[in-house]
């Protein structure tokens, strides 16, 4: 297992967001995170990926206990992420964005940055080039020199999945990656998903486009009111009667 979630609960005050969830992510697969609204999905990513310590439990990745590592020492073990709402510098272009997410490799200390030395030149350069190939290959070439808040808002939600890759990650979280988009541009990206994952990124994602969650993932899990209900395959979640009742609606 890639990664291993054991018990994991957070409280904010009396409100307890995410209660003692169990649950697991193998390398390789794509793994789904379903529920209604306020079940607790993002809280419960948020601790994995050290914005929340936890009130309580166990997180392990690669066989290394991270529960209550900051965020940037998360990233740096390997978990990227991408955010519900598009996190982005809105006036600086696209591969300038993309850039930035490679700050976390650099090698050279700020003062080598700040002055310009050859050593940090040529690793910026590095970056960079590394920041352009990964829009190419995301198929956002054309819109490299393009400031981010001029996007259409699929092509900003491909862009948080850009910025999440240039962390180079082995898992790779993604809230909400179709969030807003049409059925054109959600069918367009779930191709790519599974283009990310046959390049051996691992992926672990929430949303709550049913369609494209049954249609990607092997594996889901369910959360109702922070507490896991279900887990299984997409078909077993489609025919789990707590799961209609709680979050697919049930027929009258």
């Amino acid at each position: 297992m890639l990664l291993e979630v054991e018990k994991l609960t957070k409280a904010f005050g009396g409100l307890v967001a995410v209660d003692n969830v169990d649950f697991h992510v193998n390398e390789g697969e794509i793994l789904g995170i379903i529920g209604p609204n306020g079940a607790g999905k993002s809280t419960l990513i948020n601790q994995i990926c050290g914005f929340y310590p936890p009130t309580s439990g166990k997180i392990v990745f690669k066989g290394q206990d991270i529960t209550g590592w900051r965020a940037n020492k998360v990233a740096a073990l390997g978990i990227g992420r991408n955010f519900q709402a598009s996190v982005l510098f809105m006036d600086e272009t696209c591969l300038n964005n993309v850039w930035a997410a490679y700050h976390r490799h650099y090698k050279s200390n700020i003062f080598s940055r700040v002055l310009h030395l050859p050593s940090a030149r040529h690793e910026a350069d590095t970056f960079k080039k590394k920041a352009s190939e990964i829009l190419d290959w995301i198929g956002m070439g054309e819109y490299k020199e393009e400031r981010a808040i001029n996007l259409p808002h699929g092509f900003a939600r491909l862009l948080g999945i850009c910025i999440g890759l240039a962390t180079q990650p082995t898992l790779l979280i993604l809230d909400e990656p179709v969030t807003g988009m049409n059925a054109v541009e959600i069918q367009d990206t779930m191709a790519l998903l599974r283009k990310i994952r046959d390049t051996g990124v691992t992926l672990c994602m929430i949303e709550h486009n049913m369609r494209a969650v049954m249609s990607i993932c092997e594996r889901l899990i369910v959360l109702d009111h922070g507490v896991k209900i279900a887990e299984g395959t997409p078909e077993e979640i489609q025919k789990n009667e707590q799961v209609i009742e709680a979050y697919l609606g049930r027929k009258k």
